[in-house]
């Protein structure tokens, strides 16, 4: 999954460094990632995983890191699971 949401991250992050120079856990925002950059990735990432962010996770904490949009991920994959 990580290497999905690099490759996103490359395609819409707009990051003024190399995808490959960010470690999994290091802070997007401080890296470069822009709000508007935010919500281009994550329209990138609902198409990519077939899943719809909802409300309650639209937020600067989901977006953090890669680890942290691999758990959000994770998590709105496991809802529809139980759902």
């Amino acid at each position: 999954m990580n290497t999905t949401i690099r490759g996103l991250l490359a395609k819409f992050g707009k990051l003024p460094v190399a995808i490959d120079e960010v470690a999994d856990d290091a802070d997007l925002y401080a890296v470069g990632l822009t709000s508007f950059a935010s919500v281009q990735l994550m329209l990138g990432i609902e198409d990519a995983f077939d899943i719809e962010f909802p409300d309650n996770l639209l937020n600067r904490k989901s977006f953090a890191s890669i680890s942290a949009i691999a758990k959000t991920v994770d998590l709105i994959q496991d809802s529809r699971k139980v759902a």
